[in-house]
């Protein structure tokens, strides 16, 4: 009869629409998923990131003398970076300070007791190079010129410019990945 042709227009319509949303929820889903992986995959790629310990023997630092221990934590952060400083002085009080953002050379704020700055931007020159510029009331005071290991296992930091006290700095430190 005909009320059953359109019984079953009705169920076929209906049919295909509730299959609809959910296929295109699937697909929501699946990009959102491919989206997560590819961010997090070039999050973990970055060679800077990792805990480094300095190496004190074959660190210069100008002027001295170098800290008895300093211990850099690099890592992925809300789609950017976080940088943890943990570092003792030869005199002095123990500092622990901390900064985030991402590798657009923007400012950042410094949060804790970093004595050379209130700010930090992070850049990254290359696979293995970067760069951290600290400032102070907006004004640039250490530019940190940081170069990582083809092998990723050590890395050297060569700071310059005027620290906190308004001394020339100009030191190179030495880092190994722990």
């Amino acid at each position: 009869m005909w009320w059953r042709d359109l019984e079953n227009v009705y169920a076929i319509r209906y049919e295909k629409c509730n299959m609809k949303p959910k296929t295109i929820l699937i697909r929501i889903n699946l990009a959102v998923a491919l989206v997560l992986a590819g961010t997090l995959l070039a999050q973990a790629q970055e060679s800077l990131f990792g805990t480094w310990k300095m190496n004190a023997a074959k660190s210069k630092y100008s002027p001295g003398p170098v800290p008895k221990s300093n211990i850099a934590k690099w890592e992925a952060f809300q789609g950017g970076v976080k940088l943890t400083v943990d570092l003792v002085p030869a005199k002095g009080e123990t500092q622990h300070w901390e900064s985030s953002g991402k590798f657009d050379g923007k400012d950042n704020p410094v949060k804790d007791n970093n004595p050379d700055g209130d700010a930090m931007a992070f850049s990254k020159i290359d696979a293995r190079t970067y760069e951290a510029v600290t400032k102070k009331s907006g004004k640039t005071t250490l530019t940190a010129h940081i170069m990582v290991a083809a092998d990723g296992k050590t890395r050297i930091t060569t700071q310059t410019g005027k620290d906190g006290q308004g001394q020339t700095v100009n030191n190179t430190t030495f880092y190994e990945k722990q």
